[in-house]
């Protein structure tokens, strides 16, 4: 997991993901990948669900499909360098907001609705430019091997890489050093992901410190 995550943050790092094509190219595969495996994705969630493929379509594909579309039509804007007005104090300057990617993406999914509530926001978080590790619930089996197996079969696990496991590997997943973390399910659990997030951040103010002390 170690060795992912400094992978995945010697990518990032490269801005090879900052490109908006780049963004863009990888959306359109993830749907397509979807839309050509359906059929499989159907028979997952059916194994672990009981649900039908029109459950299936309706509350988890086509939400994905939507997020998709939606990204893709308003990246360019999403990413646009933005003019705000600028406060007296620092006048006459120009001020802007200028959206940057974060870097490396936790995403810890959810058990209830599998598809969408893991590739929801490893969605967003390439939209944003980031790259993406996501660690499904492991009580769904069938659906947790079935988006493990298409996606680390079809991208380069140096941008989006997905990390099956229980307890011991979200655990150890919680100790890397992530610059973002995504997270849905029970309190307890998120009590445990903000505690382990805290001490990242914390590591960070105690290294930028000991650079400015430099």
């Amino acid at each position: 997991m170690k060795e992912v995550v400094a992978s995945q943050k010697t990518f990032f790092n490269n801005g090879n993901t900052k490109p908006i094509a780049f963004r863009k190219e990888q959306l359109k595969k993830l749907k397509l990948l979807l839309q050509e495996n359906e059929k499989s994705l159907d028979d997952a969630i059916y194994k672990d669900f009981k649900k039908s493929s029109f459950d299936n379509y309706t509350n988890e594909l086509s939400l994905l499909y939507h997020d998709i579309d939606e990204a893709i039509i308003n990246l360019n804007y999403w990413a646009k360098t933005k003019k705000v007005p600028t406060n007296i104090v620092n006048f006459p300057s120009k001020s802007y907001i200028v959206p940057e990617p974060l870097g490396v993406t936790l995403i810890i999914g959810a058990w209830n609705y599998p598809y969408q509530l893991s590739f929801a926001p490893a969605i967003a978080a390439i939209a944003a430019g980031n790259t993406v590790i996501l660690k499904p619930s492991e009580l769904p089996i069938h659906t947790s091997n079935l988006m493990a197996k298409l996606v680390n079969e079809n991208f380069d696990p140096s941008f989006f890489k997905v990390i099956e496991g229980g307890i011991p590997e979200t655990t150890e997943l919680l100790n890397q050093q992530f610059d973002k973390i995504f997270f849905t399910g029970s309190v307890p659990v998120g009590k445990i992901v903000y505690q382990a997030a805290a001490k990242i951040l914390l590591l960070l103010y105690l290294n930028l410190a000991e650079k400015v002390q430099q």
